[in-house]
């Protein structure tokens, strides 16, 4: 609807110091539909995408779906969970079509800088490559760190598509709603797939939406201050386990620590945590090949939770 469109375009001046017309916005119920139709709209078979590994996996998923060639950009914990630009010059070549970045990152937490995205622009213009920036984690940074956009980048807002929805800021997962600013000639090509598959977002969702964005944003403040508190207690309770170190998140409400030292592979690891210790967490290898030797876990929870899950990690391997 109009009005959420005009409250969304206000939102991410605001916040990112970047400004847009309302009618490049497409509303979507989820960001899942913006990685869905972003791929369908500009990927062709045989074209190539580079997206990071670990990573959220609907990016390897859509990728193979469109019959398209999945090149991953590792993030490595020696590199804070950043790419190394060399290695990103390396993977991007005329045949690249689509660029991804997710920052903050889901699984790692990791946050990309100012000259991270200057090379990822300068080599999206050279092969004339589109950048989908997945910046849904946007509210949650810590220790006064700023988010960084590529579309302050001169020349990227043509070529950049911006992800960001409602259920990470506002915790309204189940409403289901996302948006994308895309660039204004691929507006009525996506919007034209949204019609032919999920014919718009429920209106009651947009309402309360706009009651969001615009609404006091003070209990966004205090989510993010509560979860740098726990942050803190699960990477310190996790680095006194033995066999697993952790390195402190900049960003998201997830750490993704070092367990090869256990003796036991990740995905070993969390499946037993889940049957004998009563604890959740993710195998890094579901966010890819470059997540093996890796867990995920959230400290979207209770501190009494976390600890209690600390405890049991720690009676296990001990």
């Amino acid at each position: 609807i109009p009005s959420l469109k005009k409250a969304i375009v206000e939102d991410v001046e605001r916040r990112r110091g970047v400004a847009f017309a309302p009618n490049r916005v497409v509303v979507m119920p989820g960001a899942k539909p913006v990685i869905t139709n972003t791929i369908l709209t500009v990927v062709e078979e045989g074209d190539e995408v580079v997206y990071p590994n670990p990573g959220f996996p609907i990016y390897e998923s859509m990728i193979n779906f469109v019959n398209a060639k999945p090149v991953p950009l590792p993030l490595r914990e020696e590199n804070d969970f950043r790419f190394d630009t060399d290695e990103l010059v390396s993977l991007v070549n005329d045949k690249t079509r689509l660029i991804i970045l997710n920052t903050p990152g889901n699984p790692t937490g990791g946050i990309l800088t100012m000259s991270d995205l200057e090379r990822i622009a300068e080599v999206a213009k050279k092969h004339d490559a589109y950048v989908l920036a997945d910046e849904i984690y946007i509210n949650f940074l810590y220790e006064g760190a700023e988010h960084q956009t590529i579309l302050s980048i001169d020349g990227m807002k043509d070529r950049t598509i911006l992800l960001d929805g409602l259920s990470k800021s506002y915790a309204m997962t189940g409403w289901r709603l996302g948006y994308g600013i895309f660039p204004e000639h691929l507006v009525d090509l996506v919007v034209r797939l949204n019609i032919n598959s999920i014919s718009c977002t429920s209106h009651f969702s947009q309402y309360a939406a706009i009651e969001a964005i615009t609404g006091p944003q003070d209990h966004v403040t205090k989510m993010r201050e509560e979860f740098a508190k726990r942050r803190k207690i699960v990477v310190k309770g996790l680095n006194d386990i033995p066999g697993i170190s952790c390195k402190m998140p900049g960003g998201a409400f997830y750490v993704f620590p070092n367990v090869k030292e256990t003796g036991i592979t990740s995905k070993e690891l969390a499946s037993r945590l889940l049957e004998e210790a009563g604890v959740a967490v993710l195998n890094g290898q579901s966010f890819g090949e470059y997540g093996k030797g890796y867990v995920r876990l959230s400290y979207a929870n209770s501190v009494e939770n976390i600890e209690k899950g600390l405890g049991r990690i720690k009676e296990f391997l001990s």
